[in-house]
Formats: structure tokens, sequence, C-alpha cells
């Protein structure tokens, strides 16, 4: 007869891609706006899976979470995006058990972003998991996990100089336009899309340009005034990017769109036109470059400048990758604990049973049997016993899964 009560013997994975495999068009593919963060989290539930968090960032689109089999956590991903499970296998990655909580501390400290000392998907992690917990998706262990992240990263950003120093797409963009631009403080600049990249990028082209022909073009025109009115810029209505697109000397697309916003057939150009596209997916169409005097640059370009502030940084991993070490052999401490705690629980249970059973069968064949003094000594006897398990399941170098295995074979055991 089958047995349909059989535990399901769960991993903790990592799975996804970034910008170290994925180039940006295949990053777009992936990409996941909020509508499709929450419906993946809810066909995840429907699926029987426990606990996830998703991030989706113009750097990558990754899932950590628990399943029998990294497929399970790899089609959530393309069911819900535009990509392939043939793409994915061509450019994404599986991290299982240490390794994904190892991924996850680089990720959340910006060791692993395409600038170094990046924080802002932090940001994006905590979200993440606050969005899973509200949908009844997050477990202790995963909790506990990213408040372990959140802590690594704040101590190294307040502990080394690893994100000191001006770097970002949106600094890199400005450095661009100020290095291939003459006179650019003249030049007509037209910022389209005012979310967190567009609005880095706007206040940075203030700051460095001194230029007083910045035009903002959003979609909610409320947004783009709100912005215009904190740095006394002029607004457009969407319905003018045409007609604006023809003024511009440069500009700067930053739009969480789907598809592609600007493409040659609505560049009508009499004069050379700078376009950067900091938008994941793609938001400029590469046909623009079939028009004499378009270049486009597009954020992956922006994002392997180096100059002198990244080598510095470059300085400052070893001492950030100390304080991950140090948080996560807590963590490491905390989690091997939380999943041996029931075995030596169910262990110690199984002793005293043969215990009182033993006691009980000596009271009744030994005469003047002290029972106090026998209690005493056996239950010396069973703490140090399940001490001793205790620390080798402790131990670094011990098989937790398989000693836990053993013991419960052995004594004939199961822990709740």
């Amino acid at each position: 007869m089958e047995n349909n009560n059989v535990p399901k013997h769960l991993y903790f994975y990592s799975v996804g891609l970034s910008y170290k495999k994925a180039d940006a068009e295949v990053r777009g593919q992936f990409s996941l706006d909020a509508v499709a963060k929450t419906r993946l989290l809810e066909q995840a539930k429907n699926d029987g899976i426990e606990s996830l968090i998703v991030t989706s960032t113009c750097n990558r689109t990754e899932i950590y979470g628990f399943a029998e089999h990294p497929f399970q956590l790899i089609k959530l991903i393309c069911d819900n995006s535009n990509g392939s499970v043939d793409a994915f296998q061509k450019v994404g990655f599986v991290y299982k058990n240490q390794e994904a909580i190892n991924h996850l501390f680089r990720v959340g400290t910006g060791l692993d972003s395409q600038i170094l000392g990046d924080f802002e998907i932090i940001s994006q992690i905590k979200t993440s998991f606050v969005h899973s917990k509200s949908l009844g998706l997050a477990n202790n262990f995963m909790e506990r996990l990213v408040n372990a992240v959140i802590q690594a990263s704040k101590r190294i950003k307040n502990e080394t100089e690893i994100s000191s120093g001006a770097t970002s797409v949106s600094f890199a963009s400005v450095q661009y336009i100020l290095k291939n631009v003459e006179d650019i403080s003249n030049k007509n600049i037209l910022l389209f899309g005012t979310g967190k990249i567009g609005r880095n990028t706007c206040e940075n082209l203030v700051k460095h340009t001194k230029n007083e022909h910045i035009t903002l073009i959003n979609r909610t025109k409320d947004k783009a005034e709100k912005l215009a009115g904190k740095l006394n810029l002029i607004v457009k209505d969407y319905s003018e990017l045409h007609l604006e697109l023809q003024k511009a000397d440069v500009v700067v697309v930053a739009t969480g769109a789907q598809n592609p916003t600007v493409d040659k057939a609505i560049l009508n150009l009499k004069k050379p036109l700078l376009i950067l596209d900091l938008s994941i997916p793609k938001n400029v169409h590469e046909n623009v470059e079939e028009l004499e005097g378009v270049t486009l640059i597009h954020m992956d370009y922006l994002s392997q400048l180096t100059d002198e502030t990244l080598e510095n940084r470059k300085l400052h991993i070893p001492a950030a990758e100390a304080i991950i070490e140090e948080i996560k052999e807590e963590f490491v401490t905390w989690m091997k604990g939380r999943k041996f705690a029931p075995t030596i629980n169910a262990l110690k249970d199984k002793l005293n049973a043969i215990k009182a059973s033993e006691l009980d069968f000596q009271s009744k064949k030994i005469a003047d049997f002290n029972e106090e003094q026998a209690e005493i000594i056996s239950n010396r006897i069973i703490q140090k016993i399940t001490t001793h398990f205790a620390n080798h399941l402790k131990d670094e170098d011990t098989m937790v899964d398989e000693s836990i295995e053993w013991i419960e074979k052995v004594f004939k055991i199961k822990a709740s």
C-alpha cells in the first residue's frame, strides 16, 4: 500500500540570474514587476511551498526558498515572467543550503552588486520579506536569516568604507555625459522616467552640469512635478514626448515599462543625440542606432566604468567578508541547534522511558532499593549522554542530517 505520509525532504535554495551571466535583454525577459511578484507568491502558496522571498531589480531576479527540487522555484520565475526554462538553463544559477545562505549574505551586503558597495539591494530584500510574510510565506528560518543579512549590511556600511565615494549607475551616467558632451550646461537634457534611478540621475545632473535646460517627462505627471518642484526644472506631458525628443541633445530614459517606449519611429532628428537607457527591461529599441547621429548607451556599459572610487572600495572587501563570517557563524549555530534540538529532546524522552522501566523493574527485584539515589544517578548519566550527542551535532565537521537520521534509527525515535 502506498504511504502518502512520508515526510518531504526540503532544501533551502537560491535560484535566479544576474548581471554576471545574463545581459540586459535576458534580464528584462525574467524581470518581475509588483503584480508579477504577488502572482508568483500566490502560486508558490498554492503549490505548497512554505517559505520564500523573491527579488527583481535591474541587475537580478532571484528566489530564496524551500523546495524539494530547485525546478519548483525556477518554474515560478518562468511562469510569471517572459523568460523560458531553456533561457534560464543558459544563464541561471542554483545554490543549495549553505551555498544559498552564503549567496544571500553577499547579495545583501553589496559584495555581489554590479557596482561594489551598492546597498540598494538590502532595501529590496527587506521589502520582499515583508511581502512574503504578509502572505504567510516566511517561516522562522527565513526571518532569522534575513535579519542576520540586514545586520551584516548595517555593520559593513558603518564599520568599513566599502560604500565610500560617489559611484552608482546614475552617477556613472552623469560622468559619461560630462566626458562626452561638450558645453553640457547649455545643452537640452530630457529625463524620461522619475523612478529611483531617474530621480538620482536627475539630482546628479543638476549638481554636476549646472544645466538650466533639463526637462522631465513621466507617465504620471504629478510625480515629475514633485521632483521638478524640488529642483526647479521643467515638466512636460507624456503626450509631448515625441516633440521633446526632437529638441533634446541628451536623453536619459529610466522608466519601468516592460516594453521599449523609444524607437526610431518617433525620432525626427536634425542634430546629434546621446541616449542613455537606464531601464530593465530595455526601454530604448536598438533600432535607434540605425539613425545617423544617434549614440545609445545602456546601463550595463556604464556599470563597467571603473574609477578610483571603485578601486578604493575593493580594499575593504576583506573587512566586509570578516563581518559576514562572524554573523553567518552565529546564524549557522542557531540553525544547527534548531535542526537537532527536536532529536535531542526525543532522545532524552527515550532514555527517560528506558530509565523509568528499568527503575521499576529493579525496585521490585532488589531489597531496600534506593529509588531516589538511582533517579539522581540515572538523570546525570542521561544528561551526559545527550550532551555528548549535542556536542557531536554542533561540531563544524558533522554531517547534521546524516547524524540525526542515524540517531533516530538506532534509538528508534522520531523527532516531532
